[in-house]
């Protein structure tokens, strides 16, 4: 079975740049709007290498997540014909031994940097770094499925994070 374990972070400042190890262009497209349900992404990576994934979320920490390597002539078919995409610059950076990506959003995100690390348990202790801000784990409105769907710049951060609180 397909477990992601996963927190996220908004990222403060530009501290992690020092540390990039790999940088990679991404480009998503969802192919279903309803955010409570699964989620049917295509991903395109550096123009060279393309996924469908089906993720659905657990508890908000754990995730469902089913990824395969599709021809990348049917990932731009697909991207093409979804009207929620995202774009971004994922940023691979190693910090006291474990990994961690930065997502850097463009296009109507591009106010927005999300740094995430995945687990091996869900009680798995880890050392948060300086320049992450506010935890958004488990936030469906900062999700990328959401940002898609409504771009950054139509909500602000502090609006989702109120929308998410009961």
């Amino acid at each position: 079975m397909g477990i992601e374990i996963e927190r996220r972070f908004l990222v403060k400042n530009d501290d992690w740049k020092s540390q990039v190890l790999i940088i990679e262009d991404f480009s998503q497209a969802y192919l279903n709007s309803n955010l409570d349900d699964w989620n049917i992404r295509v991903r395109i990576i550096d123009k060279k290498k393309s996924y469908i994934t089906l993720k659905s979320s657990i508890n908000g920490l754990v995730n469902y997540e089913f990824e395969y390597s599709i021809p990348i002539k049917d990932a731009i078919e697909l991207f093409n014909l979804s009207k929620y995409k995202i774009t971004k610059t994922r940023s691979q950076v190693k910090i006291n031994g474990k990994n961690w990506v930065v997502d850097s959003f463009e296009g109507s995100n591009s106010s927005l940097k999300i740094a995430e690390i995945e687990l091996n348990s869900e009680s798995e202790e880890i050392n948060i770094p300086l320049w992450c801000g506010d935890e958004i784990t488990g936030i469906k409105s900062l999700s990328n499925a959401a940002l898609a769907k409504t771009s950054i710049s139509e909500l602000s951060i502090r609006d989702r994070m109120k929308a998410e609180d009961p």
